[in-house]
């Protein structure tokens, strides 16, 4: 008999991705965004939380879907990928909408988002309190508005490179169908000798 590994192969695993990680942060933070500048009672308060929420919970779901179906995988990760576009949007207007300034994603301030962002590795052994290294809670609207932005956009690179792996993957691999087919044919040949 195969081994069981060979058929369901190992999946989840998503804490453990840099694109899960930053979204879980891009989530967390829009909460506290909304909290402090849009209306409680907005509509568009509760669908940029959804937003950020899908974005995480896709992620998560298509991991653990990866087991069986690398589609739904695949699927569920660009669902993630445009849930994060739409909130970047929503920020976007936020921000055009009250006349104030979107960053260049090259300007000092995009830079320096961008560089934190690269140099937190959500480790906390070094005794330091890292539970708010952005200052989502305490800066400007506009401040807050853009980091975010650059959140967005770092998370949606990732999940970009993400998909291009899946992609990969899919096309040299096959998924759970392809696999089991495999399988039944090989336990067909065994049975035969």
């Amino acid at each position: 008999m195969r081994d069981q590994h060979d058929l369901i192969p190992p999946h989840g695993g998503y804490r453990k991705l840099r694109s899960f990680q930053c979204a879980q942060t891009v989530y967390d933070a829009t909460v506290v965004f909304c909290d402090r500048f849009v209306e409680k009672r907005s509509r568009t308060r509760d669908q940029m939380v959804q937003a950020a929420r899908s974005g995480v919970q896709n992620i998560a779901e298509g991991s653990m879907a990866s087991a069986t179906s690398k589609k739904t995988e695949l699927k569920l990760t660009g669902v993630a990928r445009a849930s994060l576009e739409e909130l970047m949007l929503d920020f976007e207007d936020f921000l055009r909408q009250r006349g104030l300034r979107i960053w260049d994603k090259n300007s000092p301030e995009a830079l320096a988002v961008r560089k934190l962002y690269q140099s937190d590795k959500s480790d906390k052994s070094d005794g330091s309190d890292k539970s708010d290294p952005y200052c989502i809670a305490t800066a400007s609207a506009e401040t807050t508005a853009n980091t975010l932005i650059c959140l967005i956009n770092q998370a949606s690179f990732l999940l970009g490179r993400q998909l291009q792996k899946l992609e990969e993957d899919f096309l040299s691999e096959g998924g759970f169908t392809e696999r089991l087919y495999r399988q039944r044919q090989a336990a067909r040949k065994d049975r035969k000798r």
